[in-house]
């Protein structure tokens, strides 16, 4: 099929690389010499580089130009089902009611607060009467209003509700600026500073703060102190992080105990406190890393509760005395089960709330502290998922979670943990006429060529015509991160086409727990990539689809699994899209120099250390492994400013494909020149991002 008959219509050639006066990059490692003619592109100083990407992203406009309307059209379904004008569920805390909103017209979320009125027990459902009490925290509007970009990265807090330190990134870059606000009057005290990571606390002072900086990298690495009305020159460094391979965060305990400094690396963890009443105390470890080891603590009364996977592979829950919190005091609460993976806890007063994946599923388990009685929190759907909601307190009976499905939209509930009543706080609106009853959603399992059984949860629209039609799978299979079942107003502008949707559960993520994660990183990690072609091959088996009419898709790492996938078996799809795709993986992994390789190396290897990870890299990597082969119609995109991908490596793929394909199916290359590794930050732009993205898919697939 070519371009043309895919409906593409006369395709124009895409952009050739100019002529350029690098030199290629050259590698001996392990006997073998490899060769990088298209390293130069990671110069993004260099004017050809840039005009090269501006031609890129005029080449997708051209490529799409069969459909010219049709971006708008998915565009405007968006706006057609979403709520523009919204706001959520209101937090307590203190007095105050705190939610965000949400106006049409406006790109940015608006950050609010409100007395709670007196007298009022429980939850306040609804904050849309007395509105002249809103008190605006925070406007992401105005505050964006000079930039093409802007994230919010730090906003917290002080003890007494009185200050709000908040930081921004205006490149994409994830690096802030931050100021304090004073609420009372609106306007910023004298204190700026520049240069912070993710994560900060405020002490019990209300005028000291805690904050973290990265490093070249962008590696978080160091907590500082701040105290209000001195100069950034002369913070206090508390805590610095010489080893390359851990992360640094900063935060404070629910019940005002401890500010909390966690030192983790992809494999261990380490945790140092300081009293939050004495900020200007030197930190004390709880319990000096093990490599290998993991752990998370939460004070309670006068003790720790401590998630960790010391002897337990699946993890367990422990607790030690406040005083000696060392392992040597570590006791047992939850023991370790090899068939349940203990994903997180929430120590409540009377309750230990516990998160738990069976079968790639999570589920939460209750349990009351007095009587040990325990109950499974038992939820509508099968294919569903929950997660921990805002609970500012442990002092309640009262547990709010989330709830989401394939077909059923996020829904913020309050669940009674003694008297086991459910109550939605609310469901997220989708507009437009819909109706959870005209979809389906199942869990399936394909059998990989170990077999092993792979799970997939699937969507569709109840009236799909039968037989074969236009499928997408989406799927990540890293970091033991879960892709779970969780409903998308975007994914309806394909089912309403008669797609089918899968999320492949392939091994690598934490779906079934830590074994496999285990089996789908280092020397495993090709079993994420042909899990995900069992996935493929059972659709089509299944009568689900066809080659031809199936779509994969991943971002970031799961950019990568997309890229080895379809090396792997390009014959079985009909469309790629690999976003922010880490592709050239091998070339990232070997130069220590780049942002984050250095911790990278703890969940794939290091193949300068080791010649079997670099034969098992060197396998599996999509820019290394491109092929004379008919590959489907490819979308790949990067962001200029993007410090944990670089753009280079999809636009180095890019042209790599084009240079090899027997096939005449359109690869393009969409390279966002403001933003960074989250794409655009305004809901709109990123709503036309996804419109050009379904576009091409919809294209490519035969379903335009």
């Amino acid at each position: 099929m070519n371009a043309e008959a895919m409906g593409f219509g006369d395709v124009p050639a895409p952009p050739t690389l100019p002529e350029v006066d690098h030199e290629p990059v050259v590698r001996e490692l392990w006997g073998e010499t490899v060769v990088d003619e298209l390293a130069w592109l990671r110069e993004s100083d260099d004017p050809a580089v840039l005009a090269l990407l501006e031609e890129e992203n005029a080449h997708v406009d051209a490529v799409l130009s069969s459909h010219a309307d049709l971006p708008d059209t998915i565009f405007g379904e968006f706006k057609n089902r979403i709520k523009e004008t919204d706001l959520s569920v209101p937090v307590e805390k203190d007095g105050w009611s705190y939610y965000a909103r949400t106006e049409e017209g406006l790109e940015y979320t608006i950050h609010c607060r409100k007395p709670v009125p007196v007298g009022t027990v429980g939850p306040v459902a609804d904050v849309s009467e007395n509105a002249a009490q809103e008190h605006i925290l925070l406007d992401e509007n105005v505050e964006s209003a000079p930039h093409d970009f802007f994230e919010l990265g730090v906003f917290e807090l002080s003890p007494d509700h009185q200050l709000l330190l908040w930081g921004s990134d205006t490149t994409g870059e994830e690096r802030f600026r931050a100021v304090v606000r004073d609420l009372s009057s609106g306007k910023e005290l004298s204190d700026e500073l520049f240069d912070l990571s993710y994560g900060s606390a405020w002490a019990l002072d209300n005028r000291t703060f805690f904050y973290i900086r990265p490093d070249d990298a962008n590696r978080p690495y160091q907590v500082w102190r701040h105290e209000l009305g001195t100069s950034q020159a002369d913070d206090v460094l508390v805590f610095e992080e010489s080893d390359e391979a851990y992360f640094v965060g900063v935060g404070r305990e629910r019940d005002d105990s401890y500010i909390q400094i966690s030192v983790g690396s992809a494999v261990t963890d380490e945790t140092w406190l300081i009293p939050a009443d004495v900020p200007d105390a030197a930190p004390r470890c709880l319990q000096p890393r093990r490599h290998g080891i993991e752990y998370a603590a939460s004070h309670q009364g006068d003790r720790f509760i401590i998630h960790t996977n010391e002897n337990a592979e699946n993890f367990k829950l422990v607790e030690a005395p406040e005083a000696t919190p060392g392992s040597e005091h570590w006791v047992d609460l939850i023991p370790h089960r090899p068939d349940v993976n203990l994903a997180g806890f929430d120590a409540l007063r009377d309750h230990l709330v516990l998160f738990e994946r069976v079968d790639a599923t999570m589920r939460m388990r209750v349990r009351a502290w007095e009587t040990g009685d325990e109950h499974i929190v038992e939820q509508a759907e099968p294919v569903s998922s929950v997660w921990a909601g805002a609970n500012p307190t442990a002092d309640t009976s009262v547990y709010r979670y989330g709830y989401s499905s394939m077909v059923s939209p996020a829904a913020v509930m309050l669940y009674d943990l003694e008297t086991r009543e459910r109550t939605v706080l609310k469901e997220t609106e989708v507009l437009g006429g819909f109706d959870a009853s005209d979809y389906e959603t199942k869990r399936e399992w394909a059998v990989a060529d170990d077999g092993t059984r792979v799970p997939m949860s699937l969507v569709w629209k109840k009236d799909r015509p039968a037989g074969p039609g236009p499928a997408v799978i989406g799927a990540y299979g890293a970091y033991e991160i879960s892709s779970d079942p969780t409903f998308s107003a975007a994914r309806l502008s394909l089912l309403d086409r008669g797609f089918v949707v899968a999320i492949a559960h392939v091994r690598g993520g934490g779906e079934m727990g830590r074994p496999w994660y285990l089996d789908g990183k280092f020397e495993h990690k090709p079993n994420t990539f042909s899990d995900t072609v069992a996935c493929a091959r059972h659709l089509i088996d299944e009568g689900w689809t066809t080659p031809a009419q199936l779509g994969v898709r991943g971002g970031s790492a799961g950019g990568l699994l997309v890229g080895a996938t379809i090396n792997l078996a390009p014959e079985l799809f009909g469309a790629a899209v690999a976003q922010v795709a880490f592709v050239d993986s091998l070339n990232t992994i070997l130069d220590p120099s780049l942002p984050l390789t250095v911790t990278e190396w703890e969940e794939w290897g290091n193949p300068a250390e080791s010649e079997e990870i670099y034969r098992v890299m060197r396998s599996y990597t999509p820019y290394e492994n491109v092929q004379a082969a008919p590959y489907p119609a490819i979308y790949a995109s990067g962001g200029l400013n993007d410090s944990r991908v670089g753009y280079w490596e999809p636009a180095k793929w890019v042209h790599r494909l084009r240079e090899v394909t027997t096939g005449n199916k359109p690869i393009v290359l969409h390279t966002d020149l403001g933003a960074g590794h989250g794409g655009p930050s305004g809901r709109y732009e990123s709503w036309r991002d996804e419109a050009r993205v379904l576009t091409f898919l919809l294209i490519a697939l035969g379903a335009a």
